[in-house]
């Protein structure tokens, strides 16, 4: 410390004061050098959907006239240092408050990290032809401060090469800076006829990620317990239906699995294209038309009630799909998708040698209130997994001809009409035309029957209903039923009716809770069946 004083002694007064103002500046650098590591440490916890903002409080900003500087005044013994140091070296950082906080005392690390900023401020303007912009005396006083602090400049200068490399093996080894997590939470309580109350929950963890600002990566972790009611009685004997299954349900006995490997990305001006492998839906690509209630985690409370499931729910997991926008108005989309069993090599299997959904939608948006779609598929289903109806509508609709090969031909048109800022008004209407494709050996001749699916739903929604975020809604519909077929092949003799009501309430950003009871009428399309009331209060966080 003497031979500090030393050197201070041996200074002209200009250099004294250009000393003095780098021992006040210090402490800024050093917080500046300091936000800079902390920043780079953490890019993986932003990654994760921390708001990068939060870090901006902590990071030292460059002045270019001391007047920005609130709390220096020109009667300060340093202000004329300063002043030389900003408008001459550009060498002084202020807080982010716009406070210099010149009294705070320093420590010789800090004063070496300004005496640093300031060295390397000089040797830009000298290297660029710029000398005469430095005085000697100031130079000559670096010189000094330099040999007197060449142990803390070292050290200095050793702490940012490793932290520039950290710095770099962190860029080099971090997956995307812009990764997002996107979750949502569900607790149900639920109940049903013939059925216990029951309370259970999923989780969905979305990682996004974005490599150009306009395209997504979706990878998705999910576990669940949500109860699936399908088992009732009819005068105590029992049958199964999936008329009354939730419209969130999932079990995977709590454990994570992934369920969603997609990625979207634009092609051109005027398209943008899906790829996937695990997860990819129908209701992905194509455009639903039912804004209110598709959204499991907020829509219906019922898996009818959300769209029409023979449309939306066709074999599906793994493909690709193209949404061209030619004008404003019109959509046009593409799709070729899988099953999940697309990565087997044997069997029903594969891309192409098992299920499959192939088919385009033509949508038709004239203002921002009207949704007028219609869609076509062409669906296969190899005999072990028929489901037609997609796990809704009566046990026959799902198979019509048992568990033996079936394609079909799916066509569907829906609407959606906002009247006003209070109600909209919407709906839609499905029909299957079933062919079987194979039978035993002993029943060739069953190739070729045909059946025939009909399902409908219309809907009003009341948006903000008694506050902004609430939603009340009312379902009504037909969910799928066989209405005609080939001799030999079951029809639905009577009719069932989906009624539907619910009311989510927004009590927060993050938070919502939505008591809904929807009724089944003559379950099964069986008119001897009575009526199934299933309730529940779904309670979904955000995060």
């Amino acid at each position: 410390m003497s031979m500090f004083k030393s050197t201070i002694k041996s200074l002209t007064a200009s250099s004294v004061l250009l000393t003095a103002a780098i021992t006040a500046s210090v402490s800024v650098s050093m917080i500046a050098d300091s936000a800079s590591a902390q920043t780079a440490n953490q890019v993986n916890v932003a990654q994760l959907g921390q708001d990068p903002l939060a870090q901006q409080n902590t990071t030292a900003q460059n002045v270019t006239s001391v007047s920005q500087l609130s709390d220096v005044q020109p009667t300060d013994w340093a202000f004329t240092a300063l002043q030389s140091l900003v408008e001459r070296y550009g060498c002084i950082a202020g807080y982010p408050d716009r406070t210099f906080r010149g009294s705070r005392a320093t420590t010789r690390y800090e004063f070496a990290a300004g005496l640093n900023a300031c060295l390397d401020k000089m040797n830009e303007l000298i290297s660029s032809g710029l000398a005469d912009k430095v005085s000697k005396e100031d130079l000559a006083a670096l010189q000094k401060l330099q040999e007197e602090f060449a142990a803390e400049l070292a050290t200095l200068r050793g702490r940012v090469d490793s932290l520039e490399a950290k710095t770099a093996q962190l860029e080099a080894q971090q997956f995307s800076t812009t990764t997002k997590l996107n979750a949502r939470a569900i607790m149900s309580l639920s109940g049903a006829s013939d059925n216990n109350v029951t309370v259970s929950g999923r989780v969905r963890l979305n990682f996004d990620t974005s490599f150009t600002g306009k395209d997504r990566l979706r990878t998705r972790l999910e576990a669940g317990n949500i109860t699936r009611f399908t088992d009732f009685k009819n005068s105590g004997v029992p049958y199964s239906t999936n008329m009354a299954r939730l419209g969130y349900d999932t079990n995977t006995n709590n454990s994570f699995e992934l369920t969603k490997l997609t990625y979207r990305f634009p092609v051109a001006n005027f398209a943008t294209a899906w790829v996937g492998t695990t997860g990819m839906s129908i209701d992905d690509i194509f455009l639903t038309g039912n804004p209110f209630f598709e959204d499991s985690d907020n829509g219906s409370v019922s898996r009818f009630g959300r769209y029409d499931p023979t449309i939306f729910r066709g074999p599906e997991g793994a493909g690709a799909g193209l949404v061209f926008n030619p004008s404003k108005e019109f959509t046009f989309t593409a799709l070729y998708l899988a099953d999940s069993r697309a990565s087997e090599a044997t069997g029903q299997g594969g891309l192409t040698n098992g299920a499959y959904s192939a088919g385009a939608q033509l949508a038709f948006t004239p203002s921002r209130d009207i949704i007028i779609a219609a869609e076509y598929l062409r669906t296969f289903e190899p005999g072990d997994r028929v489901n037609l109806s997609s796990s809704t509508g009566s046990t026959i609709s799902s198979r019509p001809f048992g568990r033996n090969d079936t394609s079909a031909n799916r066509y569907g048109v829906q609407l959606n009409w906002r009247v006003a800022k209070w109600l909209a008004i919407g709906g839609s209407v499905g029909f299957v035309n079933a062919r079987q494709e194979s039978a035993s050996a002993t029943q060739q001749a069953n190739i070729g029957r045909t059946a025939d699916l009909l399902t409908y739903n219309v809907n009003l929604a009341f948006p903000d209903l008694l506050g902004e975020g609430n939603l009340g809604g009312i379902i009504f519909g037909q969910q799928p039923r066989v209405t005609s077929a080939s001799s030999g092949v079951a029809t639905d003799s009577g009719t069932s009716y989906h009624l539907e009501g619910l009311f989510r309430l927004r009590l927060s950003k993050n938070i919502s809770i939505t008591p809904g009871v929807f009724v089944i009428f003559n379950p099964n399309h069986n008119n001897n069946n009575s009526s199934i009331v299933v309730g529940t209060v779904r309670t979904t966080f955000t995060f």
